[in-house]
């Protein structure tokens, strides 16, 4: 199984099979990219303003198309359209460069978007705030259903990721499912942290994931026994380091594995491996809140696991793509080795037996979320049948 590869290039062909595996329609798709083939010839950043207006206009046309559905009183049929259009919208937002004209503007409008899909499809979740020590954390909070209290996981993005992608993914639907709940969270350096409130990433991930525990354990319907986390793309780092500083998780996994990230910069300086986001040094420069290169080195040189896994004391998973192009599966095999105190661990390697083999599963999310969601099943006492 490989990536959907229409453009000449795969930070390109990365957005659009992350849509597709969000829930677009294959049309819209085609509708979209057709008209931008040539433009991607130019390159990955070169031509992201064409990709822009492409995705933005199909968003704003759902968006139109929705309001006559919810004229005619079809309220799930008009939360179907803008859920593809916050959809379209995140995309062609999340493609350019930090500061681009109309990119804020974009943001909000697919914000609302998805508020209003929630709204009018009735969908299980919420969006709520948790306190920082700076700002907030706004999260997106899927029951597991039935009564009582529930074991729940915090699921947390990667370096460009945003909530709404995190619940697209569909594993709050597959862990609720299994009688799980889950937190998605716009953590410090992703989502509407960054790009509404100007919180930069920080590598100490703890002290914010223990914000969500505080927020997680004066829930009702929580088992404060039984709060998991997990962390997609360079969550790989987040989460981890989050399990090894904060006793209250009782079991990890990650959704690719980000050992050292600040290594992979030095390779990325070097052009070895995919970037993930055109305009890449600016985007990671503003997500650090650093000034130059120099600064973000600095800001991001505790992204490196190394030292603190034997930390983990609860059963923690790791997977990750066999061909993943952006992030080296040895570094899949150095957060195992190193959870030597985790009383039960594994490792799943997605090959191409199954799929799931590129970043994250963006040719194939549905390994990673099943078996991450068995996982927590398994280890917070959920159900897998």
């Amino acid at each position: 199984m490989a990536l959907f590869e229409y453009f000449p290039n795969y930070i390109w062909n990365l957005s659009v099979a992350i849509a597709m595996e969000s829930g677009a329609q294959l049309g819209e798709i085609i509708d979209m990219c057709q008209p931008i083939k040539d433009a991607a010839a130019s390159g990955a950043d070169a031509g992201t303003p064409a990709f822009m207006a492409q995705w933005a206009a199909m968003g704003d046309k759902l968006i139109a198309l929705a309001a006559e559905d919810e004229a005619k009183g079809r309220a799930f049929s008009a939360s179907s359209k803008l859920e593809r259009a916050s959809l379209y919208l995140i995309t062609a937002e999340r493609m350019q460069g930090h500061g681009h004209p109309g990119r804020k503007e974009t943001y909000a409008k697919a914000l609302a978007a998805f508020e209003k899909s929630t709204a009018l499809g009735e969908i299980d979740r919420e969006r709520v705030e948790i306190p920082l020590c700076t700002g907030t954390m706004p999260a997106l909070y899927t029951r597991a259903p039935g009564e009582g209290r529930k074991p729940v996981v915090v699921y947390c993005n990667g370096l460009d990721s945003c909530k709404e992608l995190l619940y697209w993914s569909r594993l709050p639907e597959a862990l609720a499912r299994r009688g799980i709940s889950t937190l998605c969270v716009d953590q410090p350096g992703s989502g509407e942290a960054l790009r509404l409130q100007d919180l930069p990433v920080d590598p100490h991930s703890e002290s914010w994931a223990s914000k969500a525990v505080d927020w997680l354990e004066r829930q009702e319907d929580v088992d404060p026994a039984r709060i998991g986390m997990t962390g997609i793309s360079l969550g790989g780092h987040f989460a981890p380091r989050a399990v090894a500083y904060e006793p209250r998780f009782a079991s990890g996994a990650v959704w690719g594995a980000n050992h050292n990230w600040a290594e992979v910069q030095q390779k990325r300086l070097k052009r070895e491996g995919e970037n993930p986001v055109p305009h890449y040094w600016a985007h990671v420069m503003w997500a650090f809140g650093a000034s130059d290169m120099e600064d973000f080195h600095a800001k991001s040189a505790d992204m490196n696991l190394n030292g603190h896994m034997d930390r983990i004391t609860v059963p923690f998973l790791v997977t990750h793509g066999a061909n993943d192009r952006q992030i080296s599966v040895s570094y899949a095999d150095d957060l195992y080795d190193q959870l030597v105190n985790a009383p039960r661990r594994e490792k799943v390697i997605f090959t191409p037996r199954e799929g799931g083999v590129e970043h994250v599963g963006a040719d194939n999310m549905a390994y990673g979320r099943d078996v991450i969601a068995d996982w927590f099943a398994e280890t917070l006492g959920g159900r897998t049948a």
